[in-house]
């Protein structure tokens, strides 16, 4: 019995580190635009560079220049270039623009990414202690709950409950939160928003990852090779259509005062809710790839709970910004490309510097190295489900103590 349990202990840990560095790699990623161009020079070059004119230190660093006339290819992405808007009515943001020169690290409490990643490090490290990792978190517990006391073992009453809890907090707490900013602030409210959809996300995904195969197979073409090919296509496509607030990393992470935007250009244009296109067309590549009735249960409810939102958004939209949302409302659609189809938005000739931009272009990179982590997400989920329930957490001293 002790084996078992030392066995289980060093899985429970292996399987919390392989999430934390998953974890760690995707937030260097998010704000790899940052990092990947950050270096120390040495004494000698920074004696010789404070010497120069001026203008020869700008020359000699292009990709870190602001300078128009200066032909480097990368410049597109460390500054991002505005295209013509002369058809706009301008009421809107334009979504993605990133300028290097305009990013710090700062100091410890201020708007840099110094502070983004501690407190990207200090919400995720509270999601693996309270949530993750067996013997001190309480998400085993949540799911053994809905496995044993509501489903009784069937993994599609899992699935279903999972796609109807997660809906109600996550939209809930989004639709709460006018009244939440007003009573705690619009940072403090983002974390409470934050935490409760990590969590409930982290354990869906896992469990859908553990039980996809679950239930009446319907088809399987997975072993066909065009439609994997189509599906991947798919799936990369997917990614591309994230709602553009997702690409203000420190608004996600409440380093700077979290704001309900209103884009104008970008995928916006294209559609006005990128995120439920983007949920349809990852949903149905997988189907394609996993034709089981767990799966197309799950992808059913995915796809219905961003529905949902398509409607609840611009309802929140409306009561943010009023007149100016049912502007871009009439210029815009829900399915891609029918305002364009119709005539009530037209394309900016140069409509490719809205999407060649250093946000987009790090997703695209992500999306494909997600693609390459599958397995390692298999392992940790497998993992997981045969690590057992470790019953309670690092809290029950403070529950018994409140009984």
């Amino acid at each position: 019995k002790e084996e078992r349990r030392r066995r289980r202990t060093d899985n429970c840990f292996i399987m919390t580190m392989a999430h934390l560095i998953a974890l760690i790699i995707c937030t260097l990623s998010l704000a790899g635009q940052e990092v990947s161009s950050f270096n120390v020079p040495n004494p000698t070059t920074l004696k010789l560079a404070s010497t120069a004119p001026a203008a020869a230190r700008r020359a000699a660093s292009h990709l870190h220049s602001t300078d128009p006339s200066i032909s480097n290819p990368l410049s597109i992405i460390t500054r991002s270039q505005p295209s013509n808007r002369k058809n706009d009515i301008m009421v809107g943001e334009d979504s993605g623009l990133y300028n290097f020169d305009n990013e710090k690290w700062g100091s410890l409490g201020e708007a840099g990414w110094v502070t983004f990643f501690a407190a990207v490090g200090t919400i995720l490290t509270a999601v693996v202690v309270l949530w993750i990792y067996p013997d001190t978190g309480y998400g085993d517990d949540f799911v053994h709950f809905l496995e044993t006391d509501v489903a009784h073992g069937n993994s599609h009453i899992v699935t279903l409950s999972f796609g109807i809890i997660f809906p109600i907090v996550h939209s809930g707490l989004a639709s709460l939160r006018p009244l939440g900013e007003k009573i705690v602030g619009a940072r403090t409210w983002r974390v409470i928003f934050a935490f409760p959809s990590l969590c409930l996300a982290y354990s869906w995904i896992v469990y859908f990852i553990s039980h996809a195969h679950d239930g009446a197979q319907f088809y399987d073409i997975s072993h066909i090779g065009w439609v994997h090919t189509l599906a991947w296509m798919t799936n990369f496509a997917s990614f591309l259509f994230l709602y553009p607030s997702v690409y203000n990393l420190k608004e996600v992470a409440a380093v700077e005062k979290p704001k309900i935007h209103l884009w104008e250009t970008g995928v916006i244009r294209i559609t006005r809710h990128p995120q439920y296109i983007g949920q349809a067309m990852w949903s149905a590549a997988h189907l394609a790839m996993v034709g089981t009735s767990f799966t197309a249960l799950t992808m059913a409810l995915l796809v219905g709970h961003h529905a949902f939102a398509c409607w609840n958004g611009d309802r929140r939209l409306e009561a943010e910004h009023g007149e100016n949302f049912l502007k871009i409302k009439e210029r815009t659609s829900v399915l891609p490309f029918k305002a364009i189809w119709e005539g009530r938005q037209e394309l900016p000739d140069d409509y490719w510097k809205e999407l060649i931009r250093a946000p987009l272009i790090l997703i695209a990179v992500g999306s494909i190295g997600a693609y390459f982590a599958h397995p390692y997400m298999q392992a940790g989920a497998a993992l997981a489900k045969n690590s057992g329930l470790s019953p309670g957490g690092i809290l029950d001293p403070i529950f018994l103590e409140l009984n």
